[in-house]
């Protein structure tokens, strides 16, 4: 247990911030679930704009450190990739 005020503040905001990234990280994982149903319904139209929706938000979690960088660097890539393939 933390003993002075400084380390109970400190587990006070790793809390705070815990709960933001978890709901950013769920926020990502439901928009990329609608881009791979729609994927694999093959309804080209509803994957390119969940894509499109998806896309963003990858990012954005990237920029606020939920994921690293390339991380959401590849799972865009290989969205876009099946898209592709899916109108191909």
């Amino acid at each position: 247990m933390a003993n002075t005020s400084s380390a109970k503040k400190a587990t006070r905001k790793i809390a705070r911030r815990t709960e933001v990234n978890k709901n950013r990280r769920s926020r990502v994982r439901t928009f990329v679930r609608k881009v791979e149903e729609a994927l694999a319904s093959g309804d080209k139209a509803a994957a390119e704009m969940a894509f499109k929706d998806a896309q963003p938000e990858l990012m954005r979690a990237a920029t606020k450190g939920v994921l690293h960088r390339n991380t959401a660097s590849r799972k865009v890539s290989r969205l876009a990739q099946r898209l592709k393939a899916l109108g191909a």
